[in-house]
C-alpha cells in the first residue's frame, strides 16, 4: 500500500486543526466592526504581514503542485516558481504603496477612489468573485488530495472537511484570524521544508538499477471503485496495488550511492545520472476508463532542461503556437500576482504605505527562499522511490514519509494549513466584494458596520460551498496548472485597470469598467475554447479546439489595455463637458 492510516499522523493533523480553530475563536472578539472583519483594523505589524503574504501566496499549487510537477517532469515545474516569484517585482515597485493609499477594504475601493462609479463597483466585485473562485479550485483539489491518504477519508469528504474548517475561520474572526493563520502557516512551511531539504541533501542519491525493468502499471477505474493492476515485465497481469515509483537507475561512475551532497553537487550529480520517469495515457475500454503508466529511462540533463512536460513541450519543438503558449503562461504568472484580490487586500491590514512596502520585501524574501526549496523537494521526490504514480500532487508528503512517519504527518498537516491559509484569504476577498462593494456601496442594502459584517459572513458560507463543489468536479487536474488559469484571468481582468489608473491621468470610470469586463469575458472564453479544456473538461479531441493555444494572457492582457485606452479616450470628452457644466 502506498497509503496507510496512521494514528500518529491523525493526532498531529488534529492538533494543527485544533490550534487553528482555537485561534479563530479567541480572536473573534476583535472582528466585530467592518474594519476589524475586513482589514484587521489596519494594525498588523509589517513583519507579520510580510510572512502572512507568504502564507497567503504559498498555496497548494506552490507546495503540492510545483513539487509534484518537478518530481514528475523535472525543471519544468520550477518554471512556475520563477514566474510566481517574478510577479512580486510588479507588486513591490508598482502596486504596494498606491494600493494602500487608495483603498480601505477591497480591490474595488482602490479602483473607485477617484470616481464613485457604480459600474466600477459592480465589475470590480464580479472580477474579485470570478478570480477568487477560479483560484479556490486548485486549493480544494489539494485539500482533497491530502486528506484522502492522511485520514483515510474519501476525496469528497476531504474537500468538504476543509471547506467547513475554512468557513469557520472566516466567519468567527475575519481578517484577524486569517492573518495569524497565514503567519503561522508561512513560518512552519518554510522552517520544515528547510529541514526536509537538509535531510534530502544528507541522504544524497541512491541508484536502483533494477527499477529500469519495471513494466507498465495500469489503473482501471471501474464503476463503484478503482482496481489496480501491476504488469511487471516477465510476469502476467496480477491483482495488486500500483507500485511506488521515483528512481535513479544509474549514477555517475556507476556507484551505488553518493552519500551526503551539497546543494550544487546534488544538482550536478542528478544532471549526469539516468532517471526513470513516467508518462500516462487514459483510454476507454469496454466502457471502463483505463490509465496506463509507462516508464522511460532518460538522461538527467534532459530532466534539468525545460520542455519535458506537455505544458512546456513547445520550448523544444519548432511549433509557433506551443512557444506562444509558454510565453503566455509566463506573462500571466508575472502579471497575475499584483492582480490577485486576496493579495491586494493584505495591504489594507497595515497602518501606512511604508509598512506596505516593508511587508512586501519580507514577503518576497520568504517566498523566494521557499521556491528555491521546491526545486530540491521535487527532485528529491523524483529520486525517493515513494511517489504515487496516479497522483503527483502527493510527491512532497510521500517524500517526507521516506524519512519518518512523523515527518510525513507534520508535512501533510502543514500542507493542510497551507490550503487553509490561502482558501481563507480568497474567501475573505470574495466576502468583501459581496458585503462591502455590492451590498453596501452599490445596492445600499445596509449602511451600518454590523450589516456589512453579517453579509460578509453570509458570503463566506456561500463561496465556501461553491468552492467545495468545484473542488470535487476538478479533482483530476494538477493544481499548478489550474492556478496558471487563475493567474491568466486575474491579470487580464485587473492589471490593465490598476496600472492605467496609477499612471495615466486620462483613465475614466467607463474605461476601467470596460477593461475589467473585457478581461474577464475574453480570458474565460479563451480558456473554455482551448485544447486543454477540450481534452480535460469536455473529453473531446484537443486538435479541434477553436483557439490555437491554451493560455490566454498573451492576447487578453494587451486587449484589456487597448480597450481601456480606447474607451477612456471616447468618454474623456464627455467627462470634461460635464465638469464644465457643473462649474458654470
Amino acid at each position: 500500500m502506498i497509503y496507510q492510516f496512521s494514528w500518529n499522523a491523525f493526532l498531529i493533523f488534529a492538533f494543527f486543526v485544533a490550534v487553528v480553530l482555537g485561534l479563530s475563536f479567541y480572536l473573534g472578539r476583535k472582528a466585530r466592526s467592518a474594519k476589524g472583519f475586513f482589514a484587521a483594523h489596519g494594525q498588523v505589524h509589517w513583519f507579520v504581514n510580510g510572512i502572512a503574504f507568504a502564507g497567503d501566496y504559498l498555496s497548494a499549487a506552490s507546495f503540492l503542485g510545483i513539487c509534484g510537477m518537478i518530481a514528475w517532469y523535472g525543471y519544468d515545474g520550477f518554471l512556475y516558481s520563477i514566474g510566481y516569484l517574478a510577479g512580486w517585482i510588479v507588486a513591490l515597485f508598482v502596486i504596494a504603496e498606491p494600493i494602500k493609499r487608495l483603498g480601505r477594504f477591497t480591490f474595488a475601493d482602490a479602483l473607485d477612489s477617484k470616481f464613485n462609479s457604480r459600474a466600477i463597483k459592480l465589475t470590480a466585485a464580479i472580477s474579485t468573485l470570478v478570480v477568487s473562485t477560479f483560484y479556490l479550485i486548485p486549493q480544494m483539489v489539494g485539500a482533497g488530495t491530502l486528506i484522502q491518504p492522511l485520514l483515510g477519508f474519501s476525496y469528497t469528504t476531504g474537500v468538504i472537511l476543509v471547506g467547513v474548517v475554512v468557513i469557520i475561520i472566516v466567519v468567527t474572526a475575519g481578517m484577524v484570524s486569517t492573518t495569524w493563520v497565514q503567519f503561522i502557516k508561512g513560518s512552519l512551511l518554510v522552517i520544515f521544508c528547510t529541514i526536509l531539504v537538509g535531510l534530502i541533501l544528507n541522504r544524497g542519491i541512491i541508484a536502483h538499477p533494477e527499477a529500469a525493468t519495471m513494466g507498465i502499471q495500469t489503473l482501471v477505474e471501474a464503476q463503484g471503485g478503482k482496481v489496480t493492476n501491476d504488469h511487471p515485465q516477465g510476469r502476467g497481469p496480477g491483482q495488486g496495488d500500483l507500485s511506488p515509483v521515483g528512481h535513479v537507475v544509474r549514477l555517475p561512475g556507476d556507484v551505488k550511492e553518493t552519500g551526503p551532497l551539497g546543494p550544487f553537487k546534488f544538482l550536478s550529480t542528478l544532471q549526469k545520472s539516468d532517471v526513470l520517469l513516467w508518462s500516462s495515457k487514459k483510454t476507454l475500454e469496454n466502457g471502463v476508463s483505463v490509465t496506463r503508466f509507462t516508464p522511460k529511462v532518460v538522461k538527467g540533463e534532459e530532466v534539468m532542461t525545460p520542455g519535458a512536460s506537455p505544458t512546456f513541450a513547445g520550448i523544444r519543438k519548432d511549433n509557433l503556437w506551443a512557444k506562444l503558449d509558454f510565453i503566455s503562461l509566463m506573462l500571466a504568472l508575472f502579471c497575475g500576482t499584483a492582480s490577485l484580490p486576496h493579495i491586494l487586500i493584505r495591504y489594507y491590514t497595515v497602518k501606512d504605505q511604508a509598512a506596505a512596502r516593508k511587508s512586501t520585501v519580507v514577503g518576497i524574501g520568504a517566498i523566494g527562499f521557499f521556491y528555491v526549496l521546491t526545486l530540491f523537494l521535487g527532485l528529491g521526490a523524483m529520486t525517493s522511490g515513494a511517489m504515487d504514480v496516479t497522483n503527483n500532487n502527493m510527491a512532497a508528503p510521500l517524500l517526507a514519509r521516506t524519512f519518518s512517519q512523523t515527518l510525513f504527518a507534520i508535512i501533510s498537516a502543514i500542507a493542510f494549513t497551507t490550503v487553509l491559509g490561502t482558501v481563507s484569504g480568497l474567501i475573505m476577498a470574495a466576502a468583501g466584494a459581496v458585503a462591502h462593494d455590492l451590498m453596501t456601496n452599490l445596492f445600499k442594502v445596509t449602511d451600518h458596520e454590523h450589516g456589512q459584517v453579517m453579509w460578509g459572513k453570509i458570503a463566506a458560507v456561500v463561496v465556501g460551498i461553491v468552492a467545495m463543489a468545484l473542488g470535487i468536479v476538478f479533482r483530476d487536474f494538477n493544481v499548478s496548472f489550474l492556478v496558471g488559469w487563475a493567474f491568466n484571468v486575474a491579470a487580464s481582468a485587473n492589471l490593465p485597470s490598476l496600472v492605467m489608473l496609477l499612471f495615466w491621468k486620462k483613465t475614466t470610470s467607463a474605461g476601467i469598467a470596460a477593461a475589467i469586463t473585457t478581461g474577464i469575458v475574453s480570458s474565460l472564453a479563451w480558456i473554455l475554447m482551448s485544447g486543454q479544456a477540450y481534452k480535460d473538461i469536455y473529453h473531446w479531441d484537443p486538435a479541434a479546439a477553436i483557439v490555437p493555444f491554451s493560455q490566454p494572457g498573451l492576447v487578453t492582457i494587451p486587449l484589456g489595455f487597448v480597450v481601456l485606452i480606447a474607451v477612456s479616450l471616447m468618454t474623456s470628452r464627455k467627462v470634461v463637458e460635464r465638469e464644465a457644466i457643473m462649474v458654470a
